[in-house]
């Protein structure tokens, strides 16, 4: 198969009589014929050999190796957080991102599986007058594999330290000369190096695509994901003391039974090449998720938490989530070129709309001190449970549609200009079953872009790009009343290389966002409005090969994202000054990865081996005193192949077993990061 990461995946399937050849296209939603390396944006493609390598599992880890991406409190290890370029997001609900085009993060889910990821796509900076409702930092598309028609698959079974087992499967073929199928999936059993906390996973994606006409394709795919996991709000941090704790121990209650999640996908799309100019795609992708348990959490209020007196007792409070979301969205997009009085314009023009219903139930008790805690130095498990007490249930509604265009017009070989704008009306009603309120808010937003793209020569371009947008805010604050929308400006200035040995990506960027959320330190479980923020920095991301069997991959990233106003809490005494750090944004962050081939050797194997060196970052919104400490973690890989069809593969994570602290939502929910670690694959292809 070839890759052409600008437009489509190619794959050629000779069939028998060596004459008829059958192709599979695939075009990528809000992408147009434009070429990536002449879109004024910075794009990057994680590919899929980053996943095998490093034995990953999780969508999340992934990110890690794109530059000025940042890990979020993950809701006591049970979904994705990220922030990209600087900012943070909401801090209770999981981190929006595509799959093929169509938003797919929203509600909660759970992590995303690996096992039906192509590829993934980092989208940076201004781009909301096409995508609509994204974040100035970007947006994330994940592309899933796609049915072929010529027959291929693995199993492939995983085995290492801390009881983690998996096994993974892939397989896709022709069933005739107009249909494909895949199937894809996982299972998982997995200890973890945090005592009692285990997880359950099973994930099955389906595909079948339909070649009507040569140049018609339909293609439905579905996503099962079933995950239980008890919950697990990490260890504190005491005094900025980072090993208060050993990192192993957890601080719940593990006979609080495991949190469920389901999570079901499916995808309906449609593709028109209708001729060699012009091409029509569109679809229908609806979701469904839960997650339904209970959890022992350390009591974050400084008046009721003992820790914070005699450096032992943990405070805890009970909570149960009962989470339903649903969300239908559809897309129907025209995009091609066309020459008009000596100028050609690349046009891309589409509609989109979606409806999200979104369920929240919290149930928290708090109860009096002595009869819920915890030793932290010396843990006694099964205290009775209390039984909380419904705090909120709030059903909520978005609807919302956006019609958008964009031209990117050749004004000369060497010069491109685009222009684009976004329309979008949306509505959301929110009603707080409990009190009864209601929160009923309507608007429509214009977000414009503008960018200039020089090319002084065939590898090279140069550009400035600026763009508006919005996202509208699920959820209530404890008055049960909703929130208007973030707004947001961005500016980026980049330029792109492609050369016979060196890709190079960079850029400078400077963006505000209005009316971030945080979490309210007063009313805990609802979420407060922090105000606005700036985010400016850059970025530069290296792809190299040296003599053709040596890969290298260099990413760096500085970002200063601080408050852009003060807020001050009355009911605490606390002032958050203007110019603050946000949450869990290192102001540098670097990574590399190095894979070698040893062919030279006589040998079919390759070794690798990747660095990630994290700065010092805040771990708490309001309490500005607690910061994580900077680290490096550092692993590596060896595979080997066995024979044709059988890979031998070892891993080794955090080889120098460092300390470290990975997120935090406080000093008392924070994020250690594993130990070292080991793994064994083996892989059979056919």
């Amino acid at each position: 198969m070839s890759f052409l990461c600008s437009m489509y995946h190619s794959a050629e399937v000779e069939a028998a009589d060596k004459i008829e050849h059958i192709e599979v296209r695939y075009r990528q939603a809000y992408r147009g014929d434009v070429p990536v390396a002449k879109i004024p944006q910075s794009i990057e493609t994680l590919e899929r050999a980053i996943v095998e390598d490093g034995n990953i599992t999780r969508f999340r880890d992934i990110l890690l190796f794109s530059p000025s991406i940042a890990l979020q409190n993950d809701g006591g290890n049970l979904w994705d957080s990220f922030s990209i370029r600087g900012f943070p997001g909401n801090e209770n609900v999981p981190t929006g991102y595509l799959v093929n085009g169509f938003a797919s993060g929203r509600g909660f889910g759970g992590h995303r599986d690996v096992s039906n990821i192509d590829y993934v796509e980092v989208l940076k900076g201004p781009g909301s007058a096409l995508y609509g409702r994204s974040d100035p930092g970007g947006v994330i598309n994940v592309v899933t594999r796609k049915p072929q028609f010529a027959p291929e698959g693995y199993l492939q079974v995983t085995a290492g330290s801390d009881d983690r087992y998996r096994l993974e499967g892939d397989y896709t073929t022709g069933i005739n000369k107009s249909l494909a199928m895949r199937i894809n999936g996982a299972w998982e059993d997995y200890g973890s190096f945090r005592d009692f906390v285990t997880s359950d996973k099973r994930v099955i994606n389906p595909s079948i695509s339909w070649r009507a006409t040569p140049d018609i394709t339909v293609m439905y795919a579905m996503e099962y994901m079933q995950h239980e996991q008890l919950f697990d709000r990490g260890i504190v941090v005491l005094e900025g003391d980072t090993p208060t704790i050993p990192r192993e121990r957890y601080l719940g209650e593990p006979n609080d039974n495991p949190t469920r999640i389901i999570s079901q996908g499916h995808q309906l799309t449609y593709e028109h090449h209708i001729d060699d100019d012009w091409f029509v795609t569109g679809g229908i992708n609806f979701r469904h998720s839960t997650l339904d348990g209970y959890s022992s959490d350390a009591e974050l209020s400084v008046s009721r938490q003992q820790v914070f007196k005699d450096g032992q007792t943990l405070t805890r409070q009970r909570r149960r989530r009962d989470y339903d979301a649903d969300d239908l969205s559809a897309r129907l997009e025209f995009n091609g070129h066309a020459n008009t009085f000596g100028l050609t314009h690349h046009l891309l023009t589409g509609v989109d709309a979606y409806q999200y219903d979104l369920y929240t139930l919290l149930a928290r008790v708090r109860p009096e001190p002595g009869d819920y805690e915890l030793n932290i130095h010396e843990p006694v498990y099964g205290a009775a449970p209390p039984v909380p007490q419904t705090l909120y249930v709030n059903d909520e509604q978005q609807h919302g549609f956006g019609i958008y265009i964009q031209d990117q017009i050749e004004l000369h070989d060497q010069w491109h200009l685009l222009l684009g704008l976004r329309f979008d009306q949306y509505s959301q009603q929110t009603v707080e079953r409990i009190s009864g309120t209601k929160s009923d808010q309507r608007d429509s937003r214009s977000s414009p872009r503008i960018a200039l793209s020089y090319f002084p020569f065939d590898d090279l371009t140069l550009y400035a790009s600026y763009s508006e947008g919005f996202v509208p805010i699920s959820g209530t604050d404890y008055q049960g009343r909703g929130f208007d929308p973030e707004e947001s400006d961005s500016v980026e200035i980049g330029m792109k290389y492609t050369g016979r040995y060196v890709d190079v990506t960079a850029a400078v960027f400077d963006a505000t966002k209005t009316n971030i959320l945080t979490s309210d330190p007063v009313h805990q479980g609802y979420p407060a409005t922090l105000g606005a923020a700036t985010s400016q920095g850059a970025e530069i991301l290296i792809n190299t090969v040296i003599a053709d069997d040596t890969q290298i991959r260099l990413a760096y990233a500085y970002t200063d994202s601080q408050t852009k106003n003060a807020i001050t809490n009355l009911d605490w005494g606390v002032t958050v000054p203007a110019g603050s750090d946000l949450v869990n944004i290192p102001q540098h962050s670097v990574s590399a990865r190095i894979k070698h081939d040893l062919h030279y050797l006589g040998v079919d194997a390759q070794v690798g081996a990747t660095a990630r060196w994290i700065d010092e970052r805040l771990g708490d919104s309001v309490t500005l005193s607690y910061r994580l400490p900077a680290y490096s973690v550092f692993n590596a890989f060896y595979n080997h192949q066995i024979t044709p069809n059988t890979q031998l593969q070892f891993n080794v994570d955090n080889i120098f077993d460092d300390y470290y602290l990975s997120n935090a939502y406080s000093a008392l929910w924070t994020t250690p990061g594993a130990p070292r670690q080991y793994s064994a694959s083996l892989t059979y292809a056919f």
